[in-house]
């Protein structure tokens, strides 16, 4: 019989992306090709002290006694392979998957099912990508200088139980404003709020195409924005519905998880220049369908419909509306449907907050002011792909973009003024040039226009926080979680901002360790730590700091911080001197 040990390993599996149409031409020259790169896959693993189980054709399966080597190995494998597919005639990507778990080792190989998992996880990456299951990730998140991005609990192929999944990223902000999924505890269940409450779950596509999800999802996220615009009705933002996409749930648990009462769900079928849309509203408190339609109609007439679906809800939900309010809930539909379809498209994009996708969605909207030149919401978003750009240094001039995107938001006011996402954008590009008051009046403007947008009202709580309103900030950022169950960790690291500005210390500590992805909050920890005078802790977090930015400097980040006075930026500028930075 077969000597057999269990031992607790990590399990890297990396596998080439499209394998089988790579070699369908010249086949021993794409062998060649494959075989290098299988080969710099192999010298990365035993870099990082990995045991090479088996290499295939197409992949590589490893072990490694430590979950950080295997991370790290992933990561620079797949940073050297980025770069050299920069110059390389012919492009060979990875995918990556690593998980965490026992192992059963014998003369005829590694078995179990944490095994099978680290395969599944591999599945789930990006091309060029890395994917960690959740206790790979509890290892790692304090140790790597990377930003993980949450991909929730997934119900992986012939695995019993969920597993939390993790894509490793390397640019240290870019998922600081993704939404995150996050585990609630029974304990945690949001109470009913004391209006109706509802929330648009992602509609489905049953099409089933990928190219054209733009389309429903755009549908979803218009119905939701022109709902969040009634006072009387409590709307969960999109980052939170989006959540369930490509989940099937009941509406009943949804509505639990979310703490409403009122469900909206729905299908489209799109075929040519006609959608067939199916809409039902469901009482989650009796579990009865209280109202359901099915919209047979061109594509001309989408915007009908939406107004239709919205009225239709807002009268189910015994929401009492004034006038005005009804006439401003919705937005002026573009003139042109080829703008609209760009706009969705770039949508999709943008809230993905990755360097190329902010760019593809720049010129998505782009097309679409051209095609439409009043289309507000293209201009707005053209504004919102500036402010990303500059917020994460995307850019290569960093003075000009903040310039443009204030343009670009007081033109998208001057063509919608019922648009509350004008005026949001206006207000984060007058933030940061520094006029904070005229920032707070756009904000106090974008939420009487959608008083549920929680990104808008977490936003707002950043300029009360740099204006010397910390104890305001605090509490509009207790109500966008609340609307926004499942926030980006944005919200937890301006928290924690808030709290370091009153000198809630405990506070902003214990906030910024709730974040999914504690990279970016390293700079609050390490002040926060220094200021309660555990210079141990403080160190290890400044340490981390440098991790992720080498060229970090004090004197640029307090020209960076849009404080209003001198002394809030010389507390933070304190903290972290007392942390060694």
């Amino acid at each position: 019989m077969a000597e057999k040990s269990r031992q607790l390993r990590a399990m890297l599996f990396a596998d080439i992306v499209g394998y089988s149409s790579l070699v369908a031409g010249d086949e021993e020259v794409a062998l060649d090709i494959i075989s290098d790169y299988i080969e710099l896959f192999e010298h990365f693993c035993s870099e990082h002290e990995g045991e090479i189980v088996q290499i295939r054709g197409d992949g590589v399966f490893a072990l490694f006694g430590s979950a950080v080597n295997a991370v790290s190995c992933a990561v620079e494998a797949q940073d050297f392979i980025q770069k050299k597919n920069e110059v390389a005639q012919n492009r060979v990507e990875f995918r990556v998957g690593i998980n965490l778990g026992d192992v059963l080792q014998s003369s005829t190989g590694v078995h179990g099912s944490a095994v099978n998992i680290a395969s599944r996880l591999e599945g789930l990456a990006d091309p060029g990508g890395v994917c960690i299951s959740g206790a790979v990730y509890d290892q790692v998140k304090s140790r790597i200088a990377c930003s993980y991005e949450a991909l929730g609990t997934q119900k992986l192929k012939n695995i019993a139980e969920p597993i939390d999944v993790y894509a490793v990223r390397k640019e240290g902000q870019l998922v600081a404003a993704a939404g995150s999924p996050r585990i609630i505890s029974r304990q945690e269940k949001a109470q009913l709020p004391n209006r109706p409450s509802v929330v648009v779950l992602p509609f489905k596509d049953y099409n089933g195409e990928e190219k054209d999800s733009w389309f429903v999802e755009g549908i979803t996220e218009d119905i939701t924005s022109n709902l969040s615009r009634f006072h009387n009705l409590f709307v969960i933002a999109r980052n939170s519905a989006f959540i369930y996409r490509n989940k099937d749930v009941r509406p009943q648990q949804a509505a639990m998880e979310l703490g409403v009462r009122y469900v909206a769900q729905g299908t489209v079928r799109k075929a040519g220049n006609r959608a067939r849309i199916s809409v039902e509203l469901v009482d989650a408190e009796t579990e009865r369908t209280i109202w359901a339609e099915r919209y047979d109609r061109t594509l001309d007439d989408i915007f009908d419909v939406q107004d239709e679906i919205v009225s239709t809800v807002v009268t189910a939900t015994n929401v009492q509306i004034e006038v005005t309010e009804t006439e401003r809930a919705f937005s002026r539909p573009p003139s042109d449907l080829a703008a609209y379809d760009r706009v969705l498209k770039a949508q999709q994009q943008i809230f993905k907050y990755r360097r190329q996708d902010n760019e593809e969605a720049r010129v998505l909207y782009d097309e679409a002011h051209e095609i439409d030149p009043s289309y507000s919401r293209a201009v707005a978003g053209i504004s919102r792909t500036l402010n990303i750009g500059w917020r994460y240094n995307w850019v290569s001039d960093n003075e000009k973009p903040l310039d443009q995107a204030l343009d670009y938001a007081l033109m998208a006011v001057r063509l919608d003024a019922s648009d509350a996402r004008g005026y949001g954008e206006l207000g984060f590009a007058h933030l940061y040039r520094k006029e904070h008051d005229a920032s707070i009046r756009a904000y106090e403007q974008a939420l009487s226009l959608n008083p549920n947008d929680a990104d808008l009202m977490a936003d707002f709580a950043d300029t009360l926080q740099h204006s010397g309103r910390s104890e305001d900030a605090v509490d509009l950022f207790l109500t966008a979680m609340r609307l926004n169950p499942y926030y980006p960790d944005q919200y937890l690291w301006d928290l924690g901002g808030a709290y370091y500005n009153l000198k809630r210390y405990e506070d902003a500590i214990s906030t910024v360790l709730k974040m999914n992805n504690p990279a970016e909050g390293q700079r609050l920890l390490a002040a926060s730590y220094a200021q309660l005078g555990r210079h141990n802790q403080a160190r290890f977090h400044a340490s981390k700091v440098m991790e992720a930015h080498p060229n970090f400097s004090l004197e640029q980040w307090a020209k960076i911080m849009p404080d209003k006075y001198p002394e809030d930026t010389e507390h933070m500028m304190d903290g972290l001197k007392k942390a060694g930075l």
